[in-house]
């Protein structure tokens, strides 16, 4: 497993995704199935794996249908991929994508797989839409009614306000707010001013724009419907710009706004993780390994400041089973679900105080300058289970590039959940 001597390293070796899309734009019309496929597609081709038999596809979506049911494996079905290829359903909330490397990782690692891909797909155009639980009820016992009349006085019950759809909620089950409306909570917790959180936006989006141009994407990214660029990247942005936008969870009092926070967004991403033998015999160079991770969960009912922080935990636990410390890294990628959620967990990093109230010691700050430096979800976007797969592939060029070096990984979810990661090379 990872994080053991005994056992294999394991190689990023690929990378693909399609572009990501705000909600609503350019993937109207297309499903899970449809944009995962078409990642997977573009990693097959650039990495000539058509009729190859691997040891397994790894995946999954937050926002699924009933239409979605055993979905990895149909997106298998409908690539190059000799059919003989197994998959598997994985699904973490926004750790989905980072989840499924580590469970392809730990396999090749205990030398039960040699390659497999994993991978996160999600569309917020494309949603399963429920019937109001009373309208499932009459139908549900309609169909149970054993007569035409006892099946027509279940039917007569509908009032045309049953038929209203109802959208998956964008909101934690046990205190009824969006991850949003938690991370307001967390900003003023934590006293993170709507200055800085603009900033880190505009930043993100000024080092994504410029890796644009530098061409850092252009092996790592397949065209898709007619999009060759994550379409919420916004290289106009300006701080005056991000400081005119309105509070969007707290309309009074709030500093979180549609410029320092991700948008609902479609998108899907897929990474080529194999043992070391496999990419020799397939020519197939080493960008960089994956050597720890840590998974965490931490309470937010009560401290519903906290929902997107159990990240300090995971990193505290990695680092001492890695035997390093916060500031041995060349690189760091933060997810940025929100820009007040990264700033939240840097002040906690550094704070001793903070720091203990989560049961660990500070663990110092970083160089900002080697945080996302070719921008993060706030200029990409953030397709919940795709972000993962962009990240560790960002991270995987940044170290191949480098020759030599060390990444360090955090990305926060719903439930309360988060992931750390470190990759070497």
């Amino acid at each position: 497993m990872l994080g053991n001597n005994q056992s294999r390293k394991v190689a990023v070796i690929g990378y693909n995704r399609i572009p990501f899309a705000r909600s609503n734009t350019a993937y109207i019309g297309a499903g899970n199935k449809e944009l995962m496929t078409a990642a997977l597609n573009g990693l097959i081709e650039r990495y000539k794996l058509q009729g190859q038999i691997l040891g397994e596809v790894v995946g999954g979506a937050v926002l699924k249908s009933s239409a979605d049911l055993n979905l990895i494996r149909e997106c298998v079905l409908s690539t190059s991929l000799d059919p003989s290829t197994p998959a598997c359903d994985l699904q973490q909330a926004c750790d989905t994508g980072i989840e499924a490397a580590v469970y392809v990782a730990n396999k090749i690692s205990l030398g039960q797989i040699e390659v497999g891909i994993a991978g996160g797909v999600d569309t917020t155009s494309v949603v399963p839409l429920l019937f109001s639980k009373r309208l499932t009820d009459i139908l549900l016992a309609t169909r149970r009614a054993k007569t035409t009349g006892a099946r027509l006085k279940e039917l007569l019950k509908i009032r045309l306000k049953d038929w209203a759809p109802v959208a998956p909620a964008n909101e934690e089950p046990r205190t009824g707010l969006a991850m949003g409306g938690h991370t307001e909570i967390t900003a003023k917790y934590y006293q993170i001013a709507r200055e800085d959180q603009d900033k880190l936006s505009f930043e993100s989006h000024q080092k994504m724009a410029k890796a644009y141009d530098e061409g850092f994407f252009d092996d790592m990214i397949t065209p898709f419907m007619g999009l060759d660029k994550d379409n919420n990247l916004r290289r106009d942005t300006t701080l005056e710009k991000l400081a005119k936008l309105k509070p969007a969870f707290d309309k009074v009092n709030g500093t979180l706004t549609a410029g320092n926070s991700t948008p609902l967004t479609d998108g899907a991403s897929c990474i080529l993780l194999a043992s070391e033998d496999w990419a020799r015999e397939h020519n197939l160079p080493v960008l960089a390994y994956i050597t720890f991770a840590e998974l965490a969960a931490i309470e937010y009912v009560k401290d519903k400041q906290n929902l997107l922080l159990s990240p300090i935990s995971a990193s505290n636990r990695m680092l001492k089973k890695a035997g390093l410390t916060l500031q041995d890294f060349d690189y760091y990628e933060i997810h940025e679900a929100f820009a007040a959620q990264v700033l939240a967990t840097l002040k906690i990093w550094e704070s001793p105080e903070l720091s203990k109230t989560f049961g660990y010691p500070a663990l110092g700050s970083i160089d900002r300058s080697k945080l996302n430096v070719k921008g993060s979800s706030l200029a990409a976007a953030h397709p919940f289970a795709a972000t993962g797969g962009r990240i560790i592939a960002t991270m995987a060029k940044l170290l191949s590039q480098k020759v030599s070096g060390r990444g360090f990984i955090s990305v926060c979810a719903a439930g309360g959940q988060g992931i750390t990661m470190i990759m070497e090379r």
